[in-house]
């Protein structure tokens, strides 16, 4: 079961009592206090794991708690500290407070480890309070109370690229035949129920992970479909590759401006990430309307098509390429890094897509 969205409490240790003692020992007369400190109380800490992907082991409404430090001993034996309570969470999991909404935490590192809240301190036992005044104190500290939060656990995956498309456009075929993943796949919509991620192995030592998120609507940003529900698994993405179904009902200039604008509206960060555009399912069209189609398409987005060879669908290459024309600027968010006629059943441009979508990361990365 895939559970992105939490609520739970933890607390840290209660700290150990300290200790009211005398020394009792023969031929020693009048022993003076010697009642040791109580023990700190347990932390609670957050640890990131790789080997972790999902928060369902949190699903029940759980009230997590480290151990309370153990009261303080004769003989000025402090007592024993309580053992910390290590919580493991997946990368990507923000730990966010519930009264007030505030990000507290945001673990994104795997081996990442924060402690969240501290353990009360271990009471002083009276041997701290003799005096010359009171040689004899019958006092000793309680320990200090830990501290207790609700906050709700949210899982954003990490990913380098993110699928963004209508339903049954072809997503979970392109992750599944680029990546390892292994999604459902079917011939009607909403076949992705739950994210997931694969990993694109570039050559023998580069990769990038690409994250495949349920189908988007119109009004998705408002909860309709599956909604902001997993819009928020694309949130971190630094790149979006938009896919647009060349055999679908839907008009191609309605696809991408209905997606621009949900993207756009769920978070203004993400709508201005770089961008590119896979235009999918060609080998359902027409072979010899597939270039008309691209080429008008790419005129709709106010571009125009290369006019090079290198960038020729026959040659197995994107029709659009955007030229970065200044370095220290990198590429305008405005325009798509490219544009590109694909087929993840025939494998039509698959190869060329991985690379682009790869240097497309890379300048990601730098910027």
């Amino acid at each position: 079961m895939f559970t992105d969205s939490v609520e739970i409490t933890v607390s840290s240790g209660k700290g150990g009592a300290g200790c009211v003692a005398f020394r009792r020992e023969k031929f020693v007369l009048n022993g003076g206090p010697n009642g040791g400190d109580g023990g700190k109380g347990g932390d609670i800490w957050f640890k990131c794991d790789n080997n972790t992907h999902t928060l369902s082991k949190f699903s029940r409404k759980m009230h997590i708690k480290a151990d309370n430090g153990r009261p303080g001993e004769g003989s000025n034996m402090t007592g024993k500290s309580g053992a910390k309570k290590v919580i493991i969470v997946p990368p990507g999991t923000q730990i966010v407070d519930v009264d007030t909404g505030e990000v507290l935490l945001d673990m994104v590192e795997d081996g990442q480890e924060v402690r969240f809240l501290e353990g009360g301190k271990g009471g002083l036992g009276n041997t701290h309070f003799k005096s010359p005044t009171n040689q004899r104190p019958t006092y000793a500290q309680p320990g200090q109370k830990g501290e207790t939060r609700s906050i709700r656990l949210e899982l954003k995956l990490i990913a380098d690229v993110g699928l963004v498309g209508f339903p049954n456009v072809g997503k979970s075929t392109l992750i599944s035949t680029v990546s390892n993943a292994r999604p459902e796949i079917a011939n009607y919509e909403f076949t992705t129920l739950t994210p997931k991620l694969g990993q694109v192995n570039i050559g023998d030592y580069e990769s990038f992970v690409m994250a495949d998120i349920p189908g988007i609507i119109g009004g998705a940003h408002e909860g309709k479909g599956l909604g902001i529900k997993f819009l928020r698994h694309i949130e971190r993405t630094k790149t979006l590759l938009f896919m647009i179904d060349l055999a679908s009902y839907r008009d191609l200039k309605e696809q991408i401006e209905v997606l621009k604008q949900e993207v756009s509206k769920f978070s203004d960060k993400l709508g201005s990430s770089k961008y590119a555009i896979a235009l999918t399912r060609v080998d359902i069209v027409n072979p010899d309307d597939v270039g008309s189609m691209v080429k008008e398409f790419i005129k709709m987005m106010g571009l125009e098509p290369s006019d090079s060879k290198d960038f020729d669908f026959d040659t197995q290459l994107p029709y659009f390429i955007q030229e970065s024309a200044d370095e220290t600027l990198g590429y305008e968010r405005e325009k798509p890094y490219f544009i590109s006629p694909i087929s993840s059943a025939t494998h039509k441009n698959i190869e060329p897509l991985k690379y682009a979508l790869f240097n497309l990361i890379q300048d990601s990365r730098k910027g």
